[in-house]
C-alpha cells in the first residue's frame, strides 16, 4: 500500500512539473515570437516609409541631374524651375513631408540660391526664405548638417535627427549630393516631421506596458514614449540600460528597477527599433496557468490517496501509462497514446493529461508554424534552415568511424532583385522571389528549401537528390530558360545564380560546406554577369 501511494505521489508530481516546464518554456517561446512579430511589422512599416521618403528624393535628383546635362552652370534658374515643379508634385504624395529643398553652393552660383518649401496645414507647401549657406563654413560638418554632411561624403545619406534651421522643429531627412561634370553643385533633400515617425511607433504596443522606442546604432535614445529626446539636452538623457546595446536582438535587461525583455530590428536609415515589456506581464499567462495545474493536480493526488486501499490493483497499469507518457513527454514526444478509458480517477487523470497534450502538441505545432516558415515563399526559414544544420552536424559528430554521411547543399541567390524593386516596386519584386522559390522548389521537390536572406535560398540535397545532382542543376538551367523565353513583364524573367557542394573529406563542418556551397555561388553570378 505505501509503495502504491509513493508510486502515486511520484507520477502525479513527475506530470506536473513536467507540464510545468513544458508551459513555461513554450509561454517565454510564444511572447519571444509575439515580440518579434510585433518589431518585424513595426520595422517594416518604418522601412517602407522611409524607403517611400528615398525614393522620393532619388526620383527628383534623378531628374535634376539629367536637367542639369543641358543647363550652364551660370544660369540656374530656368532649372531650378523646372526641379521645384516636379519636386512639389512628388512631395505632395508623400507622407509626413515636413520640408524639401534643393540648395545650391555658393561656390557654384550666388545669384540662384535654390529653393526652400516648408509645408503649412492650411496652405500646403510655401516658399521659404533659404538659410544663407554663405555665413558658414560648408567644409565644417558641425553645422548645416543637411548640407555639409552630404557635401563631405559625396554620397546619398540618412542624418540622425536634428533641429531644423530656421523652423525649431525637430527632424528626419534624406539627402542627395547633385554633381555636373564631377563638380558638386548642390544637395537635394527633403525633411520629415519627428511626430510622423513618433505616431508609427506609438502604435506599437504590447500587454499594458509594452512599448517601442528607437536609438541610433550606439543606443543613444532616438525616440521614445517616456522621453521628450528632442527637448533633453544630450548630457541629461538616460543613459542606455546595461545590456541594451548588443548584437544580439534579443535582449533582457533592468530599467527603473524593472526587468525587461526586448527584441530590436535595424532599421534602413541606420537606426534601431526596439519593441520592449516587463517580464512580469510575458510570464503572467502561463504563472496563472501553472497555479491551476498545480491546485489540480494537488486535489487529484489526495482523491488517489484516499481511495488507494480499493483501488490499488486497478490502478497500477494506468499509472504505469503515465509513468510512460511523461517519460515520452520529456523526451519530447507529444505523440503519446493513452487508452485507458475507465470511469473512475484513473480515468480523469488520464483524460486530463490527454488533454494536456493535445494542448501542448498543438501549441508546439502553431509555434512551429509561426517561427519556421517563410511568410512569403511558404518554404522554411533561417530559423528552421540553422536547426537542420546543427542536427545535420550532430550526425557528423557521432558517426562512427566507418558510417559515411552523404549529404549537399546548394545556394541559390536571385539576381536583379534590387534592380525589379527598384524600377517596379517591391510587390513585383515579391512576385519575383516567388516565382524563384517555385522553380526551385519543383525542380528540387525531394530536398527541403528553406529562404535563408531577402534573395537567398538554400536546398539541403540527400539521397536520390544528391546523387542526381548534376542533372538537377541541368534541369533547373532548361526550365530558367524556358521561363524566361516565356515571361513578358521583366519581374517574370527569373535569373537565379547557384553553386552546390557536397560533403568531403576535407570538410571539417557542415558550414564548411556552406562557405563552399555559396563561394560557388557567387563565382556562378560574377561569370553570368560577365557573360551578359
Amino acid at each position: 500500500m505505501l509503495l502504491t501511494v509513493c508510486e502515486i505521489v511520484v507520477a502525479v508530481t513527475t506530470v506536473t512539473l513536467l507540464a510545468v516546464f513544458a508551459i513555461q518554456s513554450f509561454g517565454n517561446e510564444s511572447s519571444n515570437r509575439a515580440l518579434e512579430l510585433l518589431c518585424e511589422t513595426g520595422e517594416k512599416n518604418l522601412d517602407d516609409y522611409f524607403d517611400s521618403v528615398e525614393q522620393s528624393v532619388e526620383m527628383v535628383s534623378s531628374f535634376a541631374a539629367s536637367d542639369l546635362v543641358k543647363t550652364d552652370l551660370e544660369d540656374l534658374g530656368s532649372h531650378l524651375d523646372r526641379v521645384s515643379d516636379l519636386f512639389m508634385r512628388i512631395a505632395t504624395n508623400t507622407d509626413g513631408v515636413l520640408t524639401y529643398y534643393y540648395r545650391v553652393d555658393p561656390e557654384v552660383s550666388v545669384d540662384n540660391p535654390g529653393f526652400w518649401y516648408v509645408y503649412s496645414s492650411r496652405d500646403g507647401f510655401l516658399p521659404h526664405a533659404p538659410t544663407d549657406i554663405t555665413l558658414y563654413d560648408t567644409n565644417d560638418q558641425s553645422a548645416l548638417v543637411w548640407f555639409t554632411v552630404p557635401k563631405a561624403t559625396g554620397d546619398s545619406i540618412w542624418l540622425s535627427p536634428y533641429v531644423t534651421d530656421n523652423l525649431d522643429v525637430y527632424v528626419f531627412s534624406y539627402n542627395v549630393p547633385l554633381y555636373k561634370d564631377g563638380v558638386f553643385v548642390g544637395v537635394i533633400g527633403i525633411e520629415i516631421d519627428y511626430s510622423t515617425v513618433a505616431d508609427v511607433v506609438d502604435s506599437i504596443s504590447l500587454y499594458d506596458n509594452g512599448y517601442a522606442f528607437i536609438t541610433d546604432a550606439n543606443g543613444s535614445i532616438v525616440y521614445h514614449p517616456y522621453i521628450d529626446a528632442p527637448r533633453v539636452p544630450k548630457e541629461d538623457l538616460p543613459e542606455a540600460p546595461k545590456g541594451l546595446v548588443s548584437d544580439d536582438s534579443h535582449l533582457s535587461y533592468t530599467y527603473d528597477g524593472v526587468e525587461k525583455r526586448a527584441v530590436w530590428l535595424p532599421l534602413s536609415n541606420g537606426m534601431r527599433l526596439f519593441v520592449s515589456v516587463p517580464v512580469a506581464e510575458t510570464n503572467r499567462g502561463w504563472l496563472i496557468l501553472i497555479n491551476k495545474i498545480v491546485v489540480v493536480s494537488l486535489v487529484l493526488l489526495l482523491v488517489f490517496i484516499l481511495l488507494t486501499r480499493r483501488i490499488v490493483r486497478r490502478i497500477t497499469d494506468p499509472l504505469n501509462d503515465l509513468t510512460i507518457a511523461a517519460e515520452q513527454l520529456d523526451q519530447g514526444n507529444y505523440d503519446v497514446e493513452l487508452s485507458y478509458d475507465g470511469n473512475d480517477e484513473v480515468g480523469a487523470l488520464t483524460q486530463t493529461v490527454r488533454r494536456l497534450l493535445d494542448h501542448l502538441k498543438s501549441h508546439v505545432n502553431k509555434l512551429n508554424d509561426l517561427a519556421y516558415a517563410d511568410a512569403l515563399t511558404h518554404v522554411h526559414n533561417k530559423g528552421a534552415y540553422q536547426i537542420a544544420i546543427k542536427d545535420l552536424q550532430e550526425q557528423m559528430d557521432h558517426a562512427s568511424p566507418d558510417e559515411t554521411i552523404a549529404f549537399g547543399i546548394g545556394i541559390f541567390d536571385c539576381d536583379y532583385l534590387k534592380q525589379i524593386n527598384d524600377v517596379h516596386g517591391h510587390e513585383k519584386g515579391d512576385e519575383y522571389l516567388k516565382t524563384s522559390c517555385s522553380l526551385i522548389c519543383h525542380v528540387y521537390a525531394h530536398s527541403p528549401v528553406y529562404r535563408i536572406g531577402g534573395d537567398e535560398f538554400a536546398v539541403l540535397l540527400r539521397d536520390s537528390d544528391l546523387q542526381q545532382r548534376e542533372e538537377l542543376a541541368r534541369e533547373f538551367d532548361k526550365r530558367q530558360d524556358e521561363q524566361r523565353a516565356a515571361a513578358q513583364n521583366p519581374w517574370d524573367k527569373i535569373s537565379v545564380s547557384y553553386g552546390i557542394a557536397v560533403y568531403g573529406a576535407d570538410d571539417e563542418s557542415v558550414e564548411d560546406v556552406a562557405r563552399r556551397a555559396d563561394k560557388l555561388m557567387y563565382e556562378a553570378k560574377l561569370n553570368r554577369k560577365a557573360a551578359r
